[in-house]
């Protein structure tokens, strides 16, 4: 007899069709073998007691603060741990449960439901400025549309192109100064037809930048903003682009002054939840979220975005992770910007393992190598 202790990270539904159990019986296991850590702020005591007592008869748990069942306090903080299976029983029982708990149990619902994705894209920087914060994404016409090629040939599925630098406390921009310094890439992706290589993505929030890039052959926008301006969403419904929305709090200028949240990840939810409705409004399909790795965000709120990004995709929409070289590795591990590929990879795969299946790279050829190792490393 052989014991062996497997890692949480396999592919459970490989493995066990591998082992040879019957269709039925792999979506039923596969489904207890993930386990669930669900965070439950300020419940109602009393659903707190009932929640304990469904989830222990259907063995999964629910942590409460000594006192619960004597309904020490009106609300209570509560983390229940679950496996997938186990989310779908409860959600039905709590569903004639009193105290806050139907709406629970549509919440509890969508996460067992929620899956991660099996493909990851990389999207490629290209910068048409001089004062981006990082010098090895910054060209100018001939120059970037080599660097475009060189991309595409090394694993890029998306090239975002932008023209206004983002980083902290950046000079603002005119419109004009933005289209001068766009118009002659996206000229040139025109005249040699690069759209019909890779997908392209114009980094703006100015409506009359991304209409010139939308006419020539551009099909997402990537707005930092967060389609705060009703032209972008108009534009972007007319052209049935994909939108990339953004998280941000304050602007380039104002960002990391303090940045402060009541709960970054559920603030920022909120936030999502309200956008992707004003999109959808506006006739806006396909939509992408972006935290927004330092925009407003200081090092622990970075971190913990990170870590928790699987809490997003219960909004059902794809998640972009943009963390290539930027400030927040320097403070864990004191370095220039030339310096932070490793940690870049480090925090982009953790990103991916979160349920991430797009990454913003300076550094092409060395994610897609990275990918694909990890991706050998999942498979087995």
């Amino acid at each position: 007899m052989i014991v062996k202790q497997l890692s949480n990270e396999i592919d459970i539904k490989r493995y066990l069709k591998n082992l040879g159990v019957d269709g039925g019986g792999i979506h039923i296991l596969a489904s207890k073998a993930k386990i669930h850590l669900i965070e439950i702020k300020d419940l109602h005591v009393g659903a707190a007691n009932i929640l304990k007592q469904d989830a222990l008869s259907i063995g999964a748990d629910l942590a409460v603060p000594r006192g619960t069942v004597i309904a020490k306090e009106p609300k209570v903080d509560c983390l229940l741990i679950a496996s997938t299976k186990a989310l779908e029983v409860l959600a039905r029982k709590e569903l004639a449960q009193p105290f806050g708990l139907k709406d629970l149990a549509g919440r509890l619902k969508v996460i067992a439901k929620t899956k991660k994705p099996y493909q990851t894209k990389i999207m490629g920087v290209i910068n048409a400025n001089d004062d981006s914060f990082f010098a090895g994404s910054r060209f100018q016409s001939s120059d970037a549309i080599r660097s475009i090629e060189k991309m595409i040939e090394e694993g890029a599925d998306i090239i975002d192109i932008g023209a206004v630098s983002s980083r902290p406390n950046a000079a603002e921009v005119s419109v004009e100064e933005e289209l001068s310094r766009l118009k002659p890439i996206v000229d040139l992706i025109q005249e040699q037809k690069l759209y019909e290589k890779v997908t392209f993505s114009i980094d703006s929030y100015e409506p009359k930048a991304i209409f010139y890039a939308l006419e020539r052959g551009f099909s997402i926008v990537n707005d930092i903003t967060g389609l705060q301006n009703d032209a972008v969403c108009r534009l972007a419904a007319e052209y049935q682009a994909e939108v990339v929305i953004m998280h941000m709090q304050g602007n380039p200028q104002t960002m990391q002054k303090n940045p402060s949240y009541v709960d970054v990840i559920d603030d920022i939810y909120q936030f999502f939840t309200k956008r992707i409705e004003k999109a959808q409004g506006f006739g806006i399909d396909n939509i992408v979220l972006d935290v927004g790795i330092g925009f407003g965000k200081t090092l622990e709120h970075n971190l913990l975005l990170l870590k928790h990004l699987e809490h997003f995709l219960t909004l059902q929409k794809p998640l972009l992770v943009g963390a290539s070289r930027k400030s927040m590795i320097d403070k864990i591990f004191p370095s220039s910007v030339e310096e932070r590929l490793p940690g870049t990879l480090t925090l982009h795969l953790e990103a991916i393992r979160n349920g991430a299946s797009v990454l913003r790279v300076h550094d092409v050829y060395e994610h897609a190598q990275a990918l694909k190792v990890q991706e050998a490393l999942l498979k087995l």
